[in-house]
């Protein structure tokens, strides 16, 4: 996910260095999305340049010719952060990119145009040259082209965008800025992140926008399904919390100061207006504090996190679970036949780890599907099956696919995010908000184990009535009450886990082998060890491992093994005793108590017992935290690995 940050100041008058350090404050809010930087500041220069938002603050004081204390009433700037889709990280393919080498107009983009090649062929035809390897260079060439085959010299910048985007396949989150337009704003979304902060020193004469519809007479309307996350409100916070969430194909215009948001036309369920809503985010909570990266912070969050996932939901005196956005559904949720898991990545393996105990208690089938093998394969999905999606930001686009495909088989739909206003939990029946707060690293911490904790509750809430179920029921209530605490001890073995990071960091692979509800850990924990480290790792299902793993180990192999006293205790001894025939050297994340496995291997890592189905929660944690040490110590940007973002907004 890549990041766009606008600013315009209307009789306000700033001076360029003041509009230029918002715009820069802005992208440092946001460079945890991406690393092609791009910032605008005068009508209309750009500045441009890859890697970090500190490369682009460089080549600002370069700048000889641009006088930092000239002051504007009215002014326009816009800013970029960019992971790069089309063509190498490089100056000329960051954003803005521009129509013509006079810049009549810019454009910033997130997302991928799909048709970009049809356009820039059309393009080429009538004489444009193209400078970048981006998609998004044909939408800056396109609204050039069409303001100069206009038909009327009073043609709205508003109108054009709107012509403009009627052309573009994919999906799109878009800021236009024009010398023949100046002071004003354009912005537009297909998809998804684009909220609008409003800041004024009059009070408002409403809190809603009105939407405009107009014909505007052109054939061959897209209307593909969002495909972007939504922007988190992290750069806007500083400057105002009051802010206007766009919807697909708002148009967004500002003109002499005023807002106005228009559509094309009217579709069933349309709201008549965009509520001015106000964001409950902290500035402190999106900072990283004393911590070297946003990544150690989250994991340090835990105890407080699953705690803001349980509040005001479960009670421990009486042994009740109540989760609010379900309570209007959970009795046709009681009647269903399946209950299907739809997620990626970190969020599809809390729903592996929750699977079991959520097959207990709810006496169903339980089927955990990745999204996009879901799609791939045309799954058979049923009016009386009840389809989970899980996704911290709540704009997975795989996930988002899967949702509207199940909603068109006429299944229920639950969200399961982190993000309140997402394309997920508007467009599910009903779901849980895991209130995890914001998660900032790439690398999801927190708000997997915030998302197994909101899958435990609802398991709990699905059999309150069923009296065989109550004793289990109270254990693992009585669970959830101890766990914060039991995480905090987890967290004190944080310089143990740095000295073993320190044996293992120059190793190019780890196996992490379990089994039963810690088959989960060992793929959660593989996957962050493969996505901050750039090790290779394979979380293994310890049943498997005469089946072929066996035969990678062996004296140098690094191995993992997570041996708990729960049901598979025993055959969890089996397979240690196995590795350990063969040479290895296994490193054993246990229980404290068990003596046991200590006397089997030199290493181990123990950490304190909990009732079953919650032990993957604190057997998690130390492999967040080792990928965490093994990332420093071979000298990587935690916060930011290559190649990957924060939402994966394409499929």
């Amino acid at each position: 996910m890549s990041g766009i940050f606008a600013y315009l100041n209307y009789h306000v008058p700033r001076t360029r260095r003041e509009i230029l350090e918002i715009l820069l404050k802005g992208l440092l809010r946001l460079e945890y999305r991406g690393y092609d930087s791009a910032v605008n500041a005068r009508s209309i220069q750009l500045i441009k340049q890859s890697g970090k938002v500190k490369a682009l603050d460089d080549e600002l004081t370069k700048q000889q010719d641009m006088d930092m204390d000239v002051e504007f009433d009215v002014h326009l700037g816009i800013a970029h952060t960019r992971w790069a889709t089309h063509g190498a990280p490089s100056p000329v393919n960051s954003h803005p990119q521009r129509s013509d080498k006079s810049n009549e107009f810019i454009v910033i983009h997130n997302g991928i145009i799909t048709n970009y090649k049809d356009l820039q062929k059309f393009l080429e035809s009538k004489g444009y040259e193209f400078e970048s390897e981006t998609d998004t260079e044909t939408i800056a060439k396109l609204v050039k082209y069409m303001y100069d085959n206009r038909e009327s010299e009073d043609l709205s910048f508003a109108t054009l965008v709107e012509r403009v985007t009627q052309q573009l396949e994919g999906a799109f989150v878009l800021v236009f800025k024009s010398v023949h337009y100046p002071g004003e704003a354009v912005g537009t979304r297909r998809g998804g992140p684009l909220l609008i902060g409003v800041k004024s020193d009059h009070k408002l004469s409403t809190d809603h926008i009105p939407i405009l519809y107009r014909s505007l007479g052109i054939n061959n309307i897209i209307n593909l399904d969002s495909l972007l996350p939504r922007c988190p409100g992290s750069a806007v916070i500083e400057h105002t919390n009051r802010v206007i969430f766009l919807e697909d194909d708002d148009v967004a215009a500002v003109t002499a100061g005023r807002l106005t948001i228009h559509r094309i036309k009217r579709t069933a369920g349309d709201h008549p207006a965009r509520a001015i809503q106000t964001l409950q985010m902290e500035l402190q909570q999106i900072m990283k504090g004393n911590y070297s990266s946003f990544m150690q912070k989250e994991i340090f969050e835990q105890p407080e996190s699953v705690v803001n996932t349980m509040r005001g939901r479960v009670n421990f005196n009486d042994n009740t679970v109540t989760l609010g956005g379900l309570k209007d559904h959970i009795k046709e949720i009681q009647r269903c036949r399946r209950l299907i898991l739809i997620a990626c990545g970190t969020s599809y393996h809390a729903g592996v780890a929750t699977r079991q105990v959520l097959e207990e208690l709810t006496e169903l089938p339980v089927m955990v599907e990745l999204a996009s093998d879901f799609l791939d394969r045309n799954t058979p999905v049923f009016r009386d099956d009840v389809c989970f999606f899980i996704s911290q930001s709540g704009e997975t686009a795989d996930s988002l696919m899967a949702l509207r495909y199940c909603k068109e088989r006429g299944a229920l739909t639950v969200g399961v995010t982190n993000t309140v206003g997402s394309s997920i939990s508007r467009e599910t029946d009903c779901g849980v908000h895991i209130n995890a707060g914001p998660e900032i690293g790439v690398a999801s911490t927190k708000a997997y184990t915030s998302q197994f904790v909101a899958l435990i509750m609802f398991a709990l809430l699905m059999c309150d009535d069923r009296i065989s179920m109550q004793p289990r029921r109270r254990e693992i209530i009585q669970g959830l009450r101890v766990l914060p605490d039991l995480i905090k001890e987890v967290l004190s073995l944080d310089d143990e886990i740095q000295r073993l990071a320190a044996e293992l960091y120059q190793q190019k692979s780890v196996l992490i082998m379990g089994r039963g509800y810690h088959y989960a850990t060992c793929l959660e924990g593989a996957l962050k060890i493969k996505e901050i480290t750039y090790m290779h790792s394979e979380g293994i299902l310890a049943g498997e491992l005469k089946h072929g793993p066996l035969a990678l180990v062996d004296k140098l192999m690094p191995v993992i093994m997570i041996i708990m006293r729960d049901h598979t205790y025993t055959k969890c001894q089996n397979a240690l005793q196995q590795v350990v025939a063969r040479a290895g050297r296994p490193i054993v994340i246990c229980d404290k108590d068990d003596y046991e496995t200590a006397k089997s291997s030199s290493r181990t890592i123990k950490v304190p017992h909990c009732v079953d189905c919650l032990q993957g929660i604190l057997s998690v944690i130390p492999l967040q935290l080792l990928s965490f040490h093994l990332a420093v110590l071979r000298g990587f940007d935690v916060d930011c690995p290559r190649n990957l973002a924060k939402s994966v907004t394409v499929e």
